[in-house]
């Protein structure tokens, strides 16, 4: 049997009668053979289209909670159909509107661009072939400031149909995730033993992984790691992980999939960049 956690004289993450919570993790990418009904019928959005509106603004919530500040500028490279049909099906405004933090069934989305002139985000639209990807790509780079500092973050998604998404490069790393799930994202230094040590306290944690994507710049370098999880790790388990010297940066995402207007996933994300 294992002994207690590292951080476990911070909180008590092993349950009372002594079991040690299992360390076994999955990490096969999800199955997007199993839907459900709901995703058949599409999500509860302000349309037109749950491709090209509803999965754009999942995009670009994706992209502000990443950032994990209030944005004021933002950049938008449309790729394919998205870049065809940007206008007429409101591709634009819901871009703008994920990146002020809506959810896609926001009343706000149509008069996104208002909204971005009231608070003061500096929007620009262009249009390029990203390779090969679906036709309904998007880069979406967004900065902002705090405490005086820059920062910025650009990630690279697809809208694959019915609302559903998945981001496949983020700040020029290639991993993927879908906005489905919590996702837990953390850059490290690339060494021996860091992956294991981060999904040892996830699963300290009594959290399940469902998928766990990596990727490095080079050998021996920068590395980032994207974990999809059952359920958010705790701010305790989080607490740890950025006091390790190999983790220099971390984000706890919630899902945007259920994410809805009330404003609560803005909440919690914003929360989550001072922890």
């Amino acid at each position: 049997m294992r002994g207690r956690p590292p951080w476990a004289a911070h909180a008590r993450l092993v349950s009372a009668s002594g079991r040690t919570p299992s360390t076994r993790t999955c990490t096969s990418p999800v199955d997007w053979r199993i839907v459900s009904l709901l995703d058949v019928i599409g999500p509860v959005m302000v349309g037109p289209s749950s491709s090209h509106t509803a999965g754009a603004c999942r995009l670009a919530l994706l992209a502000r909670h990443t950032l994990a500040c209030t944005p004021t500028r933002a950049r938008f490279v449309l790729h394919g159909s998205f870049a065809k049909t940007a206008r007429g099906h409101g591709t634009d405004l819901a871009l703008v509107a994920g990146a002020l933090g809506a959810a896609p069934d926001d009343p706000r989305i149509p008069n996104a661009f208002a909204e971005a002139a009231r608070a003061d985000l500096a929007y620009a639209f262009e249009t390029a072939d990203l390779g090969d990807v679906h036709p309904n790509s998007v880069r979406v780079t967004l900065g902002g400031t705090v405490d005086g500092a820059e920062r910025t973050v650009t990630l690279l998604g697809s809208s694959l149909g019915g609302g559903l998404v998945r981001v496949f490069e983020l700040d020029g790393f290639r991993i993927e995730f879908s906005g489905s799930t919590s996702t837990l994202l953390v850059r490290h230094a690339d060494t021996p033993g860091v992956i294991a040590r981060v999904t040892r306290v996830i699963a300290d944690d009594e959290v399940n992984v469902a998928s766990l994507y990596c990727a490095r710049r080079r050998r021996g370098g920068e590395a980032m790691m994207a974990v999809e999880c059952d359920r958010p790790i705790s701010d305790i388990a989080a607490a740890y992980l950025l006091h390790l010297p190999s983790i220099t940066w971390m984000r706890r995402l919630p899902a945007v999939m259920s994410a809805s207007s009330d404003g609560q996933h803005i909440a919690s994300a914003t929360a989550e960049a001072s922890a």
